[in-house]
């Protein structure tokens, strides 16, 4: 079996519910950094053991949190060894507009797993386009290179539209069906 991890900040606790969905679909452990941007305790090595490495940050003022940042500043160790080459990653998002620049943040994210020389796996889910649509059918945002969550300013992370959780968690399958086939 492959090993999924996901990393990720989540400041007041929306992205944090996309990475509970992410490693649901993927059974994959999570990996929270803190508010100071910070691992915990063996998290460098857990993401150097990893088969796949699934990120997540908020989207503020169009790119990801400063606490993320410090973490993919810090990778420059993992970078320099070429510890991640050749590891799948995907990535995914939350911000209160419905746009918020979030593929600034995906884009990010992209660049990030380039720069480790991995390889990108998008969400593979159709979006919905059509006057039928609901907000809470998966992919409703129309991403295709990671999910994009969005919820209001003023809602806590238990009013996410169920839509952006299952997109999530149907990443967070692709993620590791893939991985256990790169694997196997």
């Amino acid at each position: 079996m492959a090993k999924v991890l996901v990393v990720y900040h989540s400041g007041y606790g929306h992205t944090q519910r996309l990475a509970q969905a992410v490693a649901l679909g993927a059974d994959a452990e999570l990996l929270a950094i803190d508010a100071d941007g910070q691992l915990p305790e063996g998290g460098w090595e857990a993401l150097r053991e990893a088969d796949a490495i699934v990120m997540g940050a908020p989207t503020y003022m169009g790119n990801v949190s400063w606490q993320f940042k410090r973490f993919a500043d810090a990778s420059s160790k993992a970078w320099y060894t070429q510890a991640w080459k050749d590891k799948l990653f995907a990535g995914f998002t939350n911000s209160a507009n419905l746009n918020g620049d979030k593929q600034s943040t995906l884009d990010y994210l992209f660049t990030l797993a380039m720069q480790h020389g991995g390889l990108w796996v998008g969400n593979g889910v159709n979006f919905h386009n059509t006057k039928a649509s609901k907000r809470c059918d998966a992919n409703y945002l129309g991403a295709h290179a990671g999910v994009m969550g969005q919820t209001p300013a003023d809602a806590g992370a238990h009013e996410m539209s169920e839509g952006d959780l299952e997109s999530a968690r149907l990443l967070g399958e692709r993620v590791a069906a893939l991985a256990a086939k790169f694997k196997g």
